[in-house]
C-alpha cells in the first residue's frame, strides 16, 4: 500500500479538483429573483466543499478497493455512509443522500470481488445452474403477476398508472430493438423512425378513414415492417459504425419528412383529436359520441378518469408480453439462431450457408414491426402526435435500455426500462439535483455491471452430452 498511496491520493485529488471546477457553476452559485432588485446571486460554497470532499474520499475508497485493500476501503465507506445517514446536520438533505450513497458505493465495490467469486462458484456447479434457471423462470412469473395486479394496489393512483404505461411502452420498444441489436448484432440508431411510422399510420387512418384501434394495430405493424425492409436493403453491406451512421440518417430523414410533408402529416402542428381504443365499442370518456356508449354506462359503474388509464395499461401489458413470447419463440427457430450466429461472425455465417441478406432483413422487419405497434398505441394514448415526439434522443434512450439491461436479455430490458424511465420521476423531489442523482445511479450500474444488468443469457439451443452406452 505504501508505494501506491501517493498515487492514489493524487488521483483522488485530481478527481475532486475536476468535480469542483465543474460543480462551482452548478452547485456553487444560484440565482433568485428579489422584488425590486432583479436577479441576485446566492452562494453555496459550503455545499460544494462538502460534496467535493465526499468525492475525494469516495474516489480514494474505490481505488483502495480496486487494489484489493478491502478492509481500509470498508472503513472509509462505513465512515462516509455513517456521516451521511447519521444525526450530523448538513446544509441540505441532498448532501445526506450523496454521502450515504458514496459510502454504500465504496462498501459495495470492496465486497464485489468476493461476492462475484462466490456467485461464480455456485453458478458453475450443476445445482447452481438448475437453481439459476428455475430462479429466472420464477422471477419472470413474479414480475408478470405483479404487473397484472398493479392497478389494484393501494398506491396505484393516476400518476403511478401513467408512469407504468410509459415504462411498459419502453419495455416493448426495448424488446423490439433487442432483436436487431441484441440478437442480430446490428447497431440501429434510427429505431424511433419505425415508432413514428406506426404512430402516424394510426393517426391518419383513424382520423381520415375512421378505422378503429384494433383494425389499425396490425396494419401499423406491417407498415413499419415494410419501412424496416426499406432500411435493410441499403445497409446489407455495412457493419459497425457505418451501419450506425446510416440508420441514424434514416431516422432523421423520417422526422424531416414528417415536418415538411404538411399536406399529409400536418407538419410541425401535428395531428390532434386522435380517437382512443374502445372496448366492444364502448369509449372511455365521460360522454359518448352519438351512437356509442361509455364504458361506465356499459358496466354500470360511476365514471372515473383512472378507468381509461387502467384499460390502456392492460393493452400495453398484453402487447409487451406478446412481443416477449414471440421473440422467445423466434430465438428457438432457425431464424433466431441465424441472428445470433450473424451477431458473432458474419463471415462464418456465409461459410455455413446462412444467407446474411435475408437474416438482416428479417431482423430489421420484425424489430420495426413491434416498434410500429408500440407507436400506434402511443398515438391512441396521447390523442396528439407531432414530429417533436420522435427525435433522436428517443432512439438513444431505447438503445441505452437494451445495452444497460444486457445485450439479448429480455428481463434485463425490463429492469433497465424501470431504471431509465422510472428513476427521473422518482428523483423529481430532489429538484435541481434530480439529473445528478440519475447520472450517479447510471455510473453505479456501469461500475458494477459493465456488461449490463443481466449479462448472462441462456443459450437458444443446448447440446446434451452423449452418455456412455446410451442412445444419445
Amino acid at each position: 500500500m505504501g508505494p501506491r498511496l501517493p498515487s492514489m491520493l493524487k488521483d483522488a485529488g485530481l478527481t475532486a479538483f475536476v468535480a469542483a471546477a465543474l460543480g462551482i457553476f452548478i452547485v456553487g452559485f444560484r440565482t433568485y429573483d428579489v422584488s425590486g432588485k432583479g436577479l441576485t446571486f446566492d452562494y453555496q460554497f459550503t455545499d460544494l466543499a462538502i460534496a467535493v470532499a465526499t468525492i475525494f474520499v469516495g474516489r480514494l475508497g474505490l481505488l483502495l478497493a480496486a487494489e484489493g485493500l478491502r478492509w481500509p476501503a470498508l472503513v472509509l465507506g462505513a465512515v462516509l455512509g455513517g456521516i451521511g445517514a447519521g444525526p450530523l446536520a448538513l446544509p441540505s438533505d441532498f448532501l445526506h443522500w450523496f454521502m450515504a450513497l458514496g459510502g454504500l458505493l465504496i462498501i459495495g465495490r470492496a465486497l464485489w470481488p468476493w461476492a462475484r467469486q462466490r456467485m461464480s462458484t455456485a453458478q458453475h456447479s450443476r445445482r447452481g445452474l438448475l437453481l439459476g434457471r428455475a430462479g429466472a423462470k420464477w422471477f419472470g412469473w413474479i414480475l408478470i403477476a405483479g404487473a397484472v395486479a398493479l392497478p389494484f394496489a393501494p398506491f396505484a393512483d393516476q400518476k403511478t398508472m401513467d408512469l407504468s404505461v410509459l415504462i411498459l411502452t419502453y419495455i416493448m420498444l426495448g424488446w423490439g430493438l433487442n432483436i436487431v441489436v441484441g440478437l442480430a448484432g446490428l447497431l440501429d440508431l434510427g429505431y424511433v423512425a419505425f415508432y413514428a411510422v406506426g404512430a402516424y399510420t394510426y393517426a391518419l387512418l383513424s382520423t381520415e378513414l375512421g378505422l378503429g384501434f384494433w383494425i389499425i394495430l396490425p396494419l401499423a405493424g406491417m407498415m413499419a415492417a415494410s419501412f424496416g425492409i426499406l432500411l435493410g436493403f441499403p445497409v446489407l453491406r455495412l457493419r459497425g459504425d457505418y451501419l450506425a451512421i446510416v440508420t441514424l440518417g434514416f431516422g432523421e430523414i423520417i422526422r424531416l419528412v414528417l415536418i415538411n410533408w404538411v399536406d399529409l402529416t400536418h407538419g410541425p402542428d401535428g395531428i390532434r383529436s386522435i380517437p382512443g381504443p374502445t372496448l366492444f365499442g364502448a369509449v372511455f370518456a365521460e360522454t359518448a359520441p352519438a351512437g356509442h356508449q361509455t364504458f361506465s354506462e356499459m358496466m354500470g359503474l360511476p365514471f372515473s378518469a383512472n378507468q381509461r388509464l387502467i384499460f390502456l395499461y392492460y393493452i400495453i401489458l398484453v402487447l409487451a408480453l406478446a412481443t416477449n413470447l414471440f421473440t422467445q419463440r423466434l430465438r428457438r427457430l432457425p431464424v433466431g439462431r441465424a441472428w445470433e450466429a450473424l451477431r458473432e461472425d458474419e463471415t462464418a455465417c456465409r461459410a455455413l450457408g446462412i444467407n446474411p441478406t435475408s437474416t438482416k432483413l428479417t431482423a430489421f422487419a420484425i424489430g420495426a414491426m413491434f416498434a410500429g405497434i408500440a407507436g400506434s398505441f402511443f398515438a391512441a394514448k396521447q390523442r396528439f402526435i407531432s414530429p417533436e415526439s420522435f427525435v433522436f434522443i428517443e432512439s438513444a434512450i431505447i438503445l441505452a435500455i437494451v445495452v444497460l439491461g444486457g445485450m439479448g436479455s429480455q428481463i434485463g430490458v425490463v429492469l433497465a426500462s424501470v431504471l431509465l424511465i422510472g428513476l427521473p420521476e422518482w428523483f423529481r423531489e430532489l429538484g435541481s439535483y434530480r439529473m445528478l442523482a440519475f447520472g450517479l445511479a447510471m455510473v453505479l450500474i456501469m461500475v458494477f455491471r459493465p456488461r449490463g444488468l443481466i449479462s448472462h443469457r441462456e443459450p437458444s439451443l443446448r447440446l446434451h452430452p452423449v452418455r456412455p452406452g446410451g442412445d444419445g
